[in-house]
């Protein structure tokens, strides 16, 4: 200890002022001495005087300090009854003010420290509350307790549910591991703590814990604070989402539980942020997702030919799909010498995998139906340009393509295993246009077949329409929900092609109906 250190640390203002009371107030030589082992005592009061110790005449007493370094109080004068109390009552007045002067340099000490937790807190709840990503959070977070706890080196894990794994998101200090961490790891203090969901402090010399000895980034003689980020929802239990490691104290020593306090308020906010940043990634991940798929669907309706050059009175379609997009598909042309040509096709599932051959059927009857004469041409074109498709993808496609000729009276179809397709007639008897194949990605190769039925133009209409319009008409009974279904067409037929679509649709769904679970169309053909 140096001179000037042992001046300010052993003579605070307090002492001095009352060291000088009593030397004026009672005419005392006083003189103030700190014991140095093999050197000459240092002399502290009054200063100024060089001297090289106490003297043996004097009155010499020894004032105790809480520090442990006893102090010699030297009152050099003759022992008389009023001066050797005097010195005892101002030995008993130096050891209390020492005791308090410890006392405040205590307090002082942890006010300051709190100061400094407060201040980080303060400043962890500022960084979590800007517009920072949490991962750049994360560093600066990490770098403050780092340097508010003297760690030489830390770093933050964050658990993925979706592996199984901590991932680290954040590091300070020395190089450690920083590869994916498996959460049943046994051998990986990070893992053992995310596990338990409880902090672990472990002693700074690694031979008392040999089960972690192995530890990436530890040093001989570092100490490790590692603590669970917990967060717990408004509604729900507690749970661990991560991990925040501190390894090694640049002054030495280990990690307290006041440091473990510290940290443990620390990965609670942490917690709720990290917490906070994956309900906004997924929101925002749904809210792309949402506009993603309206899209689609707003694409996938624009692959339907347009009813605009058609008369909404003769003839009618419409598809709704059970998500945002489905396998239901009409398609209509517009054939040479007066012939009408309509479509119905029923992909076996739905949503974007039908969807996707949904797209591919339609394209094939836009390219080849203009030009095929024969339904049956047209399907076993279509057949061999959506086989590759349909055997990768397991799905079959239920199909029928009739042409309507008004001039000769008659309508040419052919079926593919769709069974929902009908001819009521204008006294409202009803016959169905029989599936003559099967449906598209049951059986390879084979020719279509097609058949020809007598068509009376202004008084029979052709009823096309899928198994999701005609099922929840009945719940539990599809073949009583088509019949249903038919009959709502036979009663309605005097009406236009629109207002018979719209009354199917309202029956399908309406009160009694079941849920929607599959894709909606209907196609209604008068001319």
């Amino acid at each position: 200890m140096t001179p000037d250190r042992t001046a300010r640390e052993l003579l605070p203002d307090a002492v001095v002022q009352v060291l000088e009371e009593f030397r004026r107030g009672f005419s005392l030589n006083l003189h103030l001495w700190f014991p140095r082992e093999g050197e000459d005592p240092f002399h502290l009061f009054p200063s100024g005087e060089e001297d090289s110790g106490p003297r043996h005449d004097s009155i010499l007493l020894e004032v105790p300090t809480r520090n442990g370094s006893d102090l010699i109080l030297e009152v050099r004068t003759s022992a008389t009854t009023t001066v050797q109390s005097a010195a005892n009552a101002l030995r008993t007045s130096l050891e209390q003010l020492y005791e308090y002067h410890e006392e405040i340099r205590f307090f002082t000490y942890e006010v300051s420290e709190r100061y400094e937790e407060i201040n980080l807190l303060y400043f962890i709840a500022e960084t979590l509350g800007s517009l920072l990503q949490v991962k750049e959070a994360s560093r600066l977070i990490l770098s403050e307790v780092c340097g508010v706890l003297a760690a030489r080196r830390g770093s933050l894990w964050v658990y993925r549910p979706d592996e199984g794994r901590l991932h680290l998101v954040a590091s300070v200090g020395d190089d450690g591991r920083d590869g994916p961490l498996d959460a049943d790891d046994p051998s990986a203090v990070t893992s053992q703590v995310f596990r338990e969901g409880r902090s672990l402090v472990l002693a700074a010399d690694p031979s008392e814990t040999p089960q972690h000895s192995g530890l990436v980034g530890r040093e001989q003689g570092d100490s490790i604070l590692s603590v669970p980020i917990r967060y717990t929802p408004p509604d729900g239990a507690a749970r661990t989402v991560g991990v925040i490691n501190l390894i090694g104290r640049r002054r030495g020593g280990r990690f307290t539980a006041s440091d473990q306090k510290l940290l443990s308020a620390i990965a609670s906010q942490v917690g709720a942020a990290l917490e906070n940043s994956r309900l906004i990634r997924e929101s925002l991940e749904r809210e792309r997702v949402g506009r993603e798929m309206e899209l689609a669907h707003d694409l996938q309706m624009k692959l339907l030919p347009s009813l605009d050059g058609f008369d909404p009175e003769a003839l009618a379609a419409r598809v709704r799909p059970a998500e945002s997009v489905g396998g239901d598909f009409y398609h209509l042309l517009r054939l040479p010498e007066g012939r009408v040509g309509v479509m119905v096709g029923d992909v076996s599932s739905h949503g974007f995998p039908a969807a996707l051959i949904m797209a591919l059927a339609l394209s094939a009857a836009t390219i080849y139906a203009p030009d095929r004469e024969s339904p049956a041409q047209v399907l076993n074109e279509m057949g061999k340009a959506l086989q590759d498709e349909l055997e990768s993808t397991e799905m079959y496609l239920t199909l029928v393509y009739a042409v309507v000729d008004p001039e000769a009276g008659e309508l040419v179809y052919a079926n593919a295993g769709h069974p929902h397709a009908f001819v009521i007639r204008g006294d409202g008897s009803r016959s169905r246009l029989e599936a003559m194949d099967p449906p598209m990605g049951i059986a390879e190769g084979g020719e279509y077949h097609e058949t020809r039925v007598p068509w009376t133009s202004g008084e029979d209409l052709l009823l096309l329409f899928t198994d999701g319009l005609s099922d929840p008409v009945i719940p539990g009974s599809r073949r009583a929900g088509e019949e249903r279904l038919v009959d709502e067409a036979v009663e309605t037929r005097e009406a236009p092609a629109y207002g018979i679509v719209e009354a199917l649709f309202l029956l399908a769904e309406g009160e009694e109906a079941g849920g929607e679970a599959d894709d909606r169309t209907a196609l209604v053909l008068k001319v």
